[in-house]
């Protein structure tokens, strides 16, 4: 095992889980990869081996593959009552609530957020999660349909799992996004192999230790730790998934949909985004500019809804650029478990060298750097100051391609612009969400009508709840996460007709 650095900061508890020599979680058991290897996981805030964990491949995939098969298909968990499965989800919520601390702390660590923002916002919404999804485990039904043909027939559908899940999800928010795939696949009635990312497997480690502590039955979640390559690709070409759910970049997500050709298994998609936020000049500028920025900032600009393009009406552009400028440099960047850490560092040395090299592109294109800038001042870690970026073009990369980082492009329009800013912001190949900012109801609904997106936000954004359905159009995905839509990623329709 490699030398690791565990931050004093961090409770003893959590300091005592990290410490393990960590496994994953197949067919009821905590196991080590087939082959022995293991792999680093890193502190971002200073590039430390903190631990490591297996390294699964093709036989670890086809272990979990195989339990999730026999227990989808032999045991008990298809065939529970749905009120059971129910209670089951929602004693697992309990007991994540019961860990709140820990998880905000292993969060923090692992992928460098704030400890503060882990602990009121990843961990809880991940627990209501569970529980929003635990009530509808006894509402999926089907409906009785009359023929149009009025023959003497007695016809109606029903709402099945749809079988083995294979769910790969991301490393910008690795528990919640772990509970969004995990809990309406529960709660249909599925069995799933969940593939963590590799950059922050702990979450989701100690998760499935709470999974086995709440009884589910063996095969019912089985997790991996590996990389896309080795882990995550045979699991999405397996013969025995009958769908795969994945969350990430566009660029793997076609990927993905190569691989499930094989036995044209379902697929659905949550991926990238270059979400505008627009700015009219009636807009509170107060409320827009703290609602921009925290657009593209939060969760140091790794989301895929991040507001990336600002476009500010011209009459208060400049009141616009200047506040959420003021923010950007008034944000503190410290390592996430820091009690003053308000932005920590990006997830990896990968991500952070993309980033930069974003900003730098785009200072070598022309653009004008209005807060931030590509030197953050820190000799350890990955951190990126939030930056603010002006006299951008349409052509330039910073303006087209998603950056998933802290910056943003901000961009003026006119008043004879306003009928054409919905199609300037739609002028990209995402449509994951969009904001719109006024004190117009009418033009707000007719701005949000026009916008290609799949969640439109009005003086808000980043506004998430277990009941409101997330997805994109275009190239941002297929299907929808979270609310009543997500079970239909989870379930087969079948009609079914009696001769009366």
């Amino acid at each position: 095992m490699a030398t690791i650095a565990i931050d004093p900061r961090v409770s003893g508890t959590t300091a005592e889980f990290i410490s393990q020599r960590h496994k994953m979680y197949i067919d009821g058991r905590f196991v080590a990869a087939a082959s022995g290897k293991n792999f680093p996981v890193f502190n971002p805030a200073t590039g430390d081996v903190i631990t490591e964990v297996p390294e699964a491949e093709e036989e670890d995939v086809n272990r979990a593959v195989l339990a999730a098969r026999r227990a989808f298909d032999e045991g008990p968990w298809p065939r529970m009552s749905p009120s059971e499965r129910g209670r089951m989800i929602w004693k697992l919520a309990d007991l994540l609530e019961q860990h709140l601390e820990e998880f905000a702390e292993i969060e923090s660590l692992d992928n460098g957020k704030p400890r503060t923002i882990a602990r009121v916002a990843d961990v809880p919404l991940a627990v209501d999660m569970f529980r929003y999804m635990a009530g509808w485990a006894t509402k999926i039904s089907g409906k009785t349909l009359p023929l149009s043909s009025g023959y003497d027939f007695h016809s109606y559908t029903m709402r099945e799992p749809i079988g083995v899940v294979a769910q790969i999800i991301p490393w910008n928010f690795p528990l919640l996004m772990a509970a969004w795939k995990l809990a309406p696949a529960m709660a249909c009635g599925c069995t799933i192999v969940l593939k963590l990312a590799e950059q922050t497997p702990l979450s989701g480690i100690r998760l499935a230790q709470l999974i086995d502590e709440a009884g589910f039955p063996p095969g019912v979640v089985n997790v991996l730790t590996g990389f896309g390559e080795g882990a995550g690709a045979p699991l999405a070409a397996h013969d025995l998934v009958d769908k795969v759910a994945f969350t990430g970049s566009t660029e793997v997500g076609k990927l993905i949909v190569k691989a499930a050709a094989g036995n044209l298994k379902k697929v659905s998609l949550e991926l990238g985004g270059k979400s505008p936020a627009i700015v009219f000049p009636d807009a509170p500028i107060e409320q827009a500019v703290s609602g921009t920025a925290s657009a593209i900032f939060f969760n140091h600009g790794q989301c895929c809804c991040a507001g990336s393009r600002l476009y500010v009406h011209e009459k208060v552009f400049d009141k616009v650029v200047e506040g959420v400028s003021k923010v950007a440099a008034d944000i503190k960047l410290a390592p996430g478990l820091d009690p003053s850490c308000q932005m920590g560092p990006l997830v990896s040395d990968e991500q952070y060298r993309k980033v930069v090299g974003y900003i730098e592109s785009g200072i070598n294109e022309g653009a004008k750097i209005a807060a931030g800038g590509p030197v953050s001042g820190f000799d350890r870690g990955y951190f990126v100051r939030p930056t603010v970026l002006t006299n951008t073009n349409p052509r330039m990369k910073v303006v087209q391609e998603e950056i998933f980082g802290p910056v943003v492009c901000a961009v003026p329009f006119s008043d004879q612009e306003i009928d054409r800013i919905v199609k300037r912001a739609n002028d990209t190949v995402y449509g994951l969400a969009a904001s719109v900012w006024t004190q117009n109801l009418s033009l707000a609904h007719k701005v949000a009508r026009g916008l290609r997106a799949g969640t439109v936000w009005v003086n808000c954004h980043n506004v998430f709840d277990a009941s409101l359905p997330f997805g994109g159009y275009k190239q941002s995905g297929w299907g929808r996460e979270m609310g009543e839509e997500v079970l239909h990623n989870y379930t087969e329709v079948k009609a079914v007709t009696v001769a009366l």
